[in-house]
């Protein structure tokens, strides 16, 4: 199973070369046109792999479908290699645009961080390729610890389920005009007390030269922000990924196609982001789904716990459920897909009712 892995790492090391090396070399702006270019290429490198994720797990490749099948996730289902294949290939379908859903509402911090600290159009895409970068070996971290809680210690998928729900009422709450300081974050703090900070930008560098001694410039220091801001989001994703599938070589992988598509959709809809503001609430509500169906799962120690406390289970929780409540893969995905389409539509016609008014500044 390792070469699988290793494959699909340099898979992905090859697509981030030819993004550094040959389609963006040097600062420049990136035109909308061709920001919805590449949305379009890694949507469809997307779909096509969720279809060689059915053909890996259906065939067995490495082992990959047998331990997939060890895992039971879906206990209603019966094991055959197609239904394995159809399986994994939803989970990963339902992960891809659960991590891809929640990136957006990221976006709209990143636009914030770059607007905080005027960063000039054409420094944006290093800053967003790097914290790319740096995204993908954090959230490699962090799915690594997550799978290995969930397996060795049960319990700890209902604390993940809590806090979605928590988090989803939350993001639901937060009013969207609470204004940050992001000059007096911590990261932000704790690199200026490592280094001294430029007052200017200096090209599309991290590092510069101030009287011969080595200092950061704001791009380093926004570049920090981004990357903080990212592993905050992550412990909120991460979860919900892992309330859909726990299996770490798919969780991985649909998190990496989130990731990476996740430049282009900043350029292709950063004139449109107004347009979408609304969209949280379609977010709130899957986090609080997937929490809801994580804490599902555990619904019977809820009543076992009761029927050890008082001698047995009292008359107003006798319809909880003897034994795990398992959400089929497929309702996730129709759940996830269903609440996306509609917190577009109402985004788009908000939008179209309350048109932003022209910016009269000069």
């Amino acid at each position: 199973m390792i070469w699988l892995w290793a494959g699909f790492v340099v898979f992905v090391l090859g697509v981030l070369a030819l993004d550094l090396f040959v389609f963006n070399r040097g600062a420049h702006k990136i035109p909308v046109r061709r920001a919805l270019a590449f949305v379009a290429l890694f949507i469809a490198m997307g779909a096509a792999f969720n279809g060689a994720v059915y053909f890996i797990y259906k065939h067995d490749w490495m082992g990959i479908g047998t331990r997939f099948a060890q895992l039971a996730m879906d206990q209603a289902t019966p094991h055959s290699p197609h239904t394995l294949g159809m399986t994994a290939a939803t989970q990963f379908l339902a992960g891809w645009l659960t991590e891809y859903s929640l990136s957006v509402d990221n976006l709209f911090v990143i636009a914030l961080i770059f607007t905080y600290f005027r960063v000039p159009a054409a420094y944006q895409h290093r800053v967003l390729f790097w914290g790319i970068i740096g995204a993908l070996v954090a959230r490699a971290a962090m799915i690594l610890v997550g799978v290995e809680l969930v397996e060795r210690f049960g319990w700890t998928m209902y604390l993940f389920g809590a806090f979605l729900v928590f988090t989803g009422i939350k993001m639901a709450l937060t009013s969207e005009n609470d204004q940050k300081d992001f000059n007096h974050s911590l990261p932000v703090r704790l690199v200026k007390r490592l280094i001294p900070v430029s007052p200017a930008y200096d090209g599309q560098r991290f590092f510069t030269r101030i009287d011969n001694r080595l200092a950061a410039t704001p791009l380093l220091l926004v570049l920090v922000v981004v990357e903080s801001t990212d592993v905050i989001f992550a412990v909120d994703s991460i979860p919900a990924i892992i309330g859909i599938t726990r299996d770490p070589f798919l969780v991985f992988t649909s998190n990496v196609f989130a990731i990476l598509g996740l430049r282009s959709m900043f350029f292709a809809l950063s004139a449109l982001m107004d347009k979408f503001m609304h969209l949280k609430y379609a977010l709130a509500a899957i986090l609080v789904f997937v929490g809801v169906k994580m804490l599902l799962e555990g619904v019977q120690l809820v009543r076992s716990l009761f029927a050890w406390a008082f001698g047995g289970v009292p008359g107003w929780l006798s319809w909880l459920p003897e034994h795990p409540v398992h959400v089929p893969t497929g309702v996730t995905l129709g759940v996830i897909a269903g609440c996306l389409t509609l917190g577009i539509v109402a985004s788009l016609a908000y939008a179209s009712r309350h048109p932003k008014p022209p910016d009269s500044t000069p």
